[in-house]
């Protein structure tokens, strides 16, 4: 790959900005039923993918280079099999998160995402996975990391009505390159190219889905976890709009 890595340093700092982003667009929460960009999720919904998220983030780091996600790379498998792969694990994660309520979900985001950010420092050229010949660190893999948790305060930043772009959005370019290698990115501005390669709007809700389109609510019992849109930093592909 000829692309340049992302810079150490601007890495470290956009995966702390995701991680703090996420916890404060929590914090102003009012609502936890209300939709997202990703289809067929409420809030509470992606703050359990989060969770999730997080918390496979970190193993992944603690089992390198011997992880789940790199036996699955290991496998050069095509783009398409790796995303039903992370959307069948998704699902699966999802189904067994006991109810509980978004704030709680979140603090264990936190929780897993803060452990990751103290490892990854000193493992930072440690082998993550190998896909097709190439070798991608911890290192890389953060950039993914930084890309997961960008997209997600997006999310969380529109479903309740506010927008949210990082403080660095080009640092996401080579991260995703990096840290997405089986995803290609679409050009133009580094943000919209981000949202529009993970299959997002850039201007959701689309006309017609105001404030004013219906929200499913939840009965006392949980409900039946809905199709989960699949990771960018994980091993699979695009999130549906």
């Amino acid at each position: 790959m000829e692309r340049t890595p992302p810079d150490r340093c601007r890495v470290l700092e956009s995966y702390q900005d995701g991680v703090k982003a996420i916890i404060a667009l929590a914090e102003t929460v009012a609502d936890w039923d209300v939709p997202t960009p990703c289809a067929d999720w409420q809030l509470i919904d992606l703050a359990g993918h989060l969770r999730c998220v997080a918390e496979n983030f970190l193993e992944y780091l603690q089992d390198a280079p011997d992880s789940r996600l790199a036996k699955l790379f290991a496998q050069d498998a095509a783009t398409a099999v790796l995303i039903r792969q992370q959307a069948r694990q998704n699902a699966a994660e999802l189904a067994v998160l006991p109810p509980e309520p978004g704030p709680e979900r979140i603090l264990a985001f936190g929780v897993s995402a803060g452990a990751y950010a103290d490892l990854m420092p000193d493992m930072w050229d440690r082998t993550h996975l190998i896909y097709r010949g190439t070798k991608y660190t911890v290192g890389d893999h953060a950039g993914a990391a930084c890309v997961e948790w960008h997209l997600h305060a997006w999310d969380m930043a529109r479903a309740i009505g506010t927008d949210y772009r990082p403080r660095d959005p080009d640092l996401l370019v080579p991260a995703w390159h990096w840290g997405v290698p089986h995803l290609p990115l679409e050009p133009g501005d580094a943000w919209e190219a981000v949202l529009r390669s993970s299959g997002r709007s850039p201007r959701w809700p689309d006309p017609g889905e105001g404030p004013g389109r219906a929200r499913r609510r939840r009965s006392g019992r949980q409900s039946a976890v809905r199709r989960p849109p699949a990771s960018p930093g994980g091993p699979a592909g695009r999130p549906a709009k």
